[in-house]
């Protein structure tokens, strides 16, 4: 009885093993995620009046270096702009190809939609739905990543915006085991002149287009657990981005937490 307990066990772990080898072979992966956060800052543009939001999304990716994904936030900054319109969700669809090499670089190119559902009865002048698409390319060394986007659509409500585009740095530094920190700076601007901008005798590069700077300090909880501190700061004019009374765009302080799964 003893030998054949010990031959079954064997053979239990002789399948497990071929089982876990099987699945660490696999090309593809899925992950998850989702977060709490104090406030969502996108590109150093407050999303939600400063109010609380929660995320998540999933994501797919390939051996080969396919990969594709969603992403899903509360939202309210289109509705506080704009009176008599509906959104309160940004639901973000994409995907690319990127790859690494051994001698620490890494590259990605890829598509994004942004989606803003909702009900749009009462759009003024100069704005148009803030549905956005972009095509991006990144390059990356060790820790840092250039990245450049381009709208093939309006951007982000902005009338007459197609060509905008955006170009961010970031570098992410770890420290120790625990411990990231990343720094980040960015800069958007705008083509085009909206009727909004025509009729401030300006346009929309002039009225829009800024820089945005972010600091966040990063710490692994373990078991999938990350917690985060950012601050985030842009010269983003008032004329462009006063919404319910004060600058969208003004300092920020964010504190989350989320899961990877």
């Amino acid at each position: 009885m003893r030998s054949s307990l010990l031959k079954y066990g064997v053979l239990l772990a002789t399948l497990g093993a071929t089982a876990a080898a099987a699945a660490d072979e696999s090309p593809h992966t899925l992950t998850a995620n989702v977060g709490l956060y104090s406030q969502y800052v996108f590109r150093g543009l407050a999303q939600g009046n400063e109010k609380p939001a929660i995320q998540g999304g999933a994501d797919y990716s390939h051996s080969s270096g396919f990969y594709a994904g969603t992403w899903l936030s509360n939202v309210s900054w289109f509705s506080d702009t704009n009176a008599g319109n509906s959104n309160s969700l940004e639901w973000d669809l994409y995907g690319g190809f990127r790859k690494s090499w051994d001698n620490g670089f890494s590259g990605d190119v890829g598509y994004l939609r942004y989606e803003y559902p909702g009900s749009y009865l009462a759009l003024p002048a100069g704005t148009v739905k803030p549905n956005t698409d972009e095509a991006y390319v990144s390059i990356g060394w060790k820790w840092a990543t250039l990245k450049y986007s381009y709208a093939f659509s309006n951007l982000f409500g902005v009338e007459d915006s197609e060509g905008s585009d955006y170009l961010d740095l970031t570098v992410t530094v770890p420290l120790g085991e625990k411990f990231t920190i990343a720094a980040h700076a960015g800069s958007q601007s705008f083509k085009g002149a909206s009727t909004a901008a025509v009729n401030a005798g300006t346009t929309n590069d002039a009225l829009y287009s800024y820089e945005d700077y972010r600091a966040t300090l990063g710490y692994a909880l373990g078991k999938g657990w990350t917690t985060s501190l950012t601050f985030t700061t842009t010269n983003a004019k008032d004329a462009g981005y006063t919404v319910l009374g004060k600058n969208i765009g003004d300092d920020q302080v964010v504190v989350g937490i989320a899961r990877t799964f």
